[in-house]
Parts: structure tokens; C-alpha cells; sequence
């Protein structure tokens, strides 16, 4: 229903054959035939123009707490995709040359209008993806925190200068943008992900082209239909749709100069490896297994909580979900205590104001799921709690599984080494807290970890010692906020420069180095061949 609401919404914007002019962005004779599709098409974004697309492949957007089905991707033909990079190419020059300052009001005002839109932007997010009404809202809420940090471009770009470094001779550099950038986006955060990408990009001053996750698109083309009613001009951002081949042809396109990408580990390798080998810069964010270590001496009731919600809170569809606990000593009573927590969760369609956890995406999803906790059972770990046979009244048909908990974990266990995304914890002990660290440290994953202790000595050695990008003391998902950068690393991030913040802008950009002479040179002084130096001779 949402989805058609957006589609709805858009279904007077210009298409290709009937420019008309600059003005008439929002009205036409003719009505795009997607509008008119019972489900409805979900249209690709070219060039200013939201229209249908040619392609006879469609996907399903299913909603995974009933089965309905919401809408339907068509797979973005190649000459679709060529046509939305072309008008991403076409807008670049215009585009680069608008004022920063330019640039920073259309964020000003897409921020604005997310907040106006923030309940809309939640609903969709919640029939397509799932997750609870209150949690669709701060996806797209620490989405609109980088949308602000865009707004203050002007000083992030900012390069340096160094006057006289020789006799007469000032060097500066500055930061120039790239051209145009790609992302390509998960399912789990339908609006976050996104608002992680194109912001940045485009206020740096470049154009984008953005792939949304095919299982969930509807927040992206709501964004988009927002930053064109914000101001950004025709083709400085497009979208396009599709699986496999599209991602390739992504990777292959010479005129693509930068690629982002969240999702699996097995996709952004392959995104990774074949577009860095075609020159693009790439950053990669992708699986995770992040462990929270808890001391003896932890808040037991605050520590409890913590886990709860980091461990099931979207059903576990985080890339930064605490999804294992090392237990430092005795764990028994602790285990005890997780399992009452979990059990008073309410699991119900993310759209019913008591749910805590909603479904997971798809019933492929929840079979993997169940496979990775079952497999832990056969491998000797104890089920303390299982979520696996939930029914919902009113929803049976619905992708649910409860909150989980295994115990007794070891480290060579499939449950242990592949990220279960799920709403299952997973339990392991040490005896020490060194021993909890080199857990920690030898699992191939690097997203983040947090301590759990009022140790001040605790704390300052886990922190100095341990290997992940993103450490938390006392917070169990220490996810940064814009004006720093998400810094995932070891397995779960491939590149050089990491999502928003400072890395954000740098990815985004590249450096210009100017040195610059302004003097009279005396005549005669003949031609010298030697290395010029700073150094008069």
C-alpha cells in the first residue's frame, strides 16, 4: 500500500518524451503505465524522470510479516543503465560548478522535508523490510544525521595552503570531486544506507547513480522524489534495479569512477576485486560478527538490557547487531537472566505498536537461520532458548522466528563462524579477560566489539588490545556518528577510506596540488636542468 502511495506520488513527474520545461517538473499529459499495474512497477530514476522500464524480469517486493505482495522491481535493462550513467555523466560538469554553498541549501532543505516525511519514510520501510515502526524510524533518522553533516561541506572540504615554501613560490591543494559514484545498497537499512551515500557524494560535487536493494526500494525512490523537490537538478541522481548482472555492469563502466557498496561478504569481494581492477575506488562494507565481552564486575541489570536490545533488536538484520557474548567467568546466572529478558520480547508485525521484533526478510532468510541454529545443536552447543516455531496470530504466515540463545558456544562451530543475522545470540566463556580478547581478535570479522565493566583498567586494556574498527565501553552497538566515520576492518570492510565523516568526504573527493610562482625573473639567468629544490644556491 505504501509503495503504491509513493509511486502515486510520483506519477506526474516528467517523463523522457515529454520535457517541457525547467518548470514543469511536476506535471504532464501523459501518465507512466507503471502507475496503473496492480502490484505496481517500481520505475527506474533517469535523468530527472521517474519512468517504467522496458524489461519483461520482475522481482517481487514481498511483505515479509504477510507474504502480500507490495510491488515489482523490473530488472534495469543495459541501455537503462548506460541512459541513467549518461545523464549522471551529462549533469556532472554543470553540477561540479555549482556553489558549495548551493549544494549545502539542497541539503538544508532534504533534511527538512525527510523530517516532514519521516512517518511515511518509516511505514514504507516497515511493510517492505519489516522491522518495527519505532526502529524504521532511526533507520531513517541516523540516515537524516548525515544528511546534516553534509550541510557543513563547505568546511569539510576545505584544502591547505603553504605560502613562500620557495622564494616567491605558494603551494595549496584542494579537494575536487570524482565525477560520478555509485551505491549500492542492502536490504536491512532501506533509508540509512542510502543517506549514507549519495549526501556526501553529491554535495562534494559529484552525480550518482544509486542500486537499491531489490527486496526493499521503496525508501530510496521516496528520497529521491524528496532531493528533487529539495533542488538537486536533473540527473545529478538517478536509480536503476537489479541483481547480479547490474552490480557487473556497475563494476564495468568506464565512465563510474567510485563504487560503495553494504552488503554480504561474498557480493562485496566480488564488487571489490573486479571494479578495483578496473581502476574505480571501492569501500566495501560487509559481514560482521561482533562480540561484547562481559566482565563479573559489569551493571548486571544494564548489561542485560544492552544485550537484549544490540542481540534481537531488528531481528538481528544489523550489520552491528552484538550477536555474541563472552562471558568472563561464571555465566550461568547471567544465561538465566538473558533468557527471562528475551522471553517478555513481543514478536509481531513490525506495523503493531507492541512489537519489539518483527520478521526477517524472506522465508530464505529464516531457513538459513534455523539451519545455523541447528547446526549449533548437533555440534554440542545447549539451545537455552528457541524461537525457531513461532506463530503470530493474525500473521501466520509471516517470516518470524523468536529471540534465540545458544550457550556453550565454541569458536569451530558453523553457528560461531558465519554471521547468523538473526535474532540469535550466541554464548561462549573464558576465563579471563585475556582469553576473551583473543576470542575476539582471532575471528575473522572486525565491525566492532564492546566491554561490559566498571573496571576503568579493564576497560583501558580491551580497548588498546583489541582488533575491531569500532569499539565500544559500556555500549553495546558503537556506531559514530556522521562527523566521525563508520570504520569497520579485517574482513568486514575492503578498501582505503570508510563510509561518512572525514573518510566519507576523502572517498568521495580527490586532491588537487597547486604551486604557483608570481614574480619577476631576472633575464639572462640562463636554463638550468637540475632538480629545483627550495633551497637557493
Amino acid at each position: 500500500m505504501l509503495m503504491r502511495f509513493s509511486l502515486q506520488r510520483v506519477k506526474n513527474l516528467r517523463a523522457p518524451q515529454v520535457l517541457a520545461s525547467a518548470n514543469s517538473r511536476f506535471s504532464t499529459a501523459t501518465e507512466p503505465s507503471f502507475n496503473h499495474r496492480n502490484p505496481p512497477r517500481v520505475p527506474n530514476l533517469i535523468g530527472g524522470a521517474f519512468v517504467d522500464s522496458k524489461s519483461t524480469s520482475t522481482i517481487d517486493v514481498i511483505n515479509p510479516a504477510t507474504q502480500e505482495v507490495v510491488s515489482q522491481v523490473p530488472l534495469t535493462t543495459n541501455e537503462e543503465f548506460k541512459a541513467a550513467v549518461a545523464a549522471a555523466k551529462q549533469a556532472f560538469p554543470s553540477w561540479r560548478n555549482t556553489p558549495i554553498t548551493t549544494r549545502q541549501r539542497i541539503m538544508f532543505k532534504l533534511q527538512e522535508l525527510i523530517r516532514r516525511d519521516m512517518d511515511k519514510l518509516a511505514k514504507n520501510i516497515t511493510t517492505e523490510q519489516g522491522k518495527t515502526l519505532k526502529d524504521a524510524h532511526g533507520d531513517v533518522f541516523r540516515g537524516l544525521e548525515v544528511v546534516e553533516h553534509a550541510c557543513g561541506m563547505a568546511t569539510l572540504q576545505m584544502g591547505e595552503y603553504v605560502p613562500n615554501v620557495s622564494s616567491g613560490i605558494d603551494t595549496y591543494s584542494v579537494r575536487e570531486p570524482l565525477g560520478v559514484c555509485v551505491g549500492i545498497c542492502p536490504f536491512n537499512f532501506p533509508a540509512m544506507i542510502p543517506l549514507w551515500m549519495f549526501p556526501v557524494a553529491v554535495t562534494c560535487g559529484n552525480t550518482f547513480v544509486l542500486k537499491p536493494s531489490e527486496k526493499d526500494p521503496g525508501a530510496s525512490l521516496m528520497l529521491a522524489e524528496l532531493a528533487m523537490e529539495a533542488g538537486l537538478p536533473h540527473g545529478v541522481l538517478n536509480i536503476v534495479h537489479g541483481t547480479n548482472d547490474i552490480v557487473n555492469a556497475i563494476c564495468d563502466d568506464d565512465d563510474i569512477r567510485a563504487i560503495s557498496f553494504v552488503g554480504s561478504n561474498t557480493a562485496g569481494m566480488h564488487i571489490y576485486g573486479r571494479a578495483s581492477a578496473k581502476g574505480k575506488r571501492v569501500q566495501s562494507n560487509m559481514g560482521a560478527k561482533n562480540h561484547g565481552i562481559v566482565m563479573p564486575d559489569a551493571n548486571k541489570d544494564a548489561t542485560l538490557n544492552a544485550l537484549v536490545a544490540a542481540g534481537f533488536g531488528a531481528a538481528g538484520h544489523r550489520c552491528m547487531a552484538l550477536s555474541t557474548i563472552v562471558f568472563v567467568g561464571d555465566s550461568k546466572s547471567w544465561e538465566n537472566n538473558l533468557v527471562e529478558r528475551a522471553k517478555a520480547l513481543k514478536v509481531n508485525a513490525g506495523i503493531e505498536p507492541d512489537a519489539d521484533l518483527g520478521p526477517v526478510i524472506s522465508k530464505q532468510a529464516k531457513e538459513r537461520i534455523c539451519r545455523l541454529v541447528q547446526s549449533g545443536v548437533e555440534s554440542g552447543a545447549k539451545l537455552l532458548l528457541d524461537g525457531r516455531n513461532i506463530v503470530v496470530p493474525g500473521y501466520e504466515q509471516g517470516n518470524f522466528i523468536g529471540p534465540t540463545i545458544l550457550s556453550g558456544v565454541t569458536a569451530d562451530m558453523e553457528c560461531y563462524k558465519e554471521e547468523i543475522f538473526g535474532p540469535v545470540l550466541i554464548c561462549m566463556k573464558a576465563d579471563s579477560l585475556e582469553e576473551s580478547i583473543n576470542i575476539v581478535n582471532r575471528n575473522k570479522y572486525g565491525n566492532g566489539a564492546s566491554i561490559f565493566t566498571t573496571s576503568g583498567a579493564a576497560a583501558r586494556k580491551f580497548q588498546a588490545e583489541i582488533e575491531a574498527g569500532q569499539v565500544g565501553i559500556n555500549v553495546p552497538i558503537p556506531v559514530p556518528l556522521p562527523f566521525f566515520s563508520f570504520t569497520g576492518s579485517k574482513a568486514s570492510f575492503a578498501g582505503d577510506l570508510n563510509f561518512y565523516g572525514k573518510a566519507g568526504v576523502n572517498f568521495y573527493s580527490q586532491i588537487k596540488t597547486l604551486t604557483q610562482q608570481w614574480k619577476d625573473l631576472p633575464s639572462g639567468s640562463g636554463v638550468s636542468l637540475a632538480m629545483p629544490t627550495s633551497q637557493k644556491l
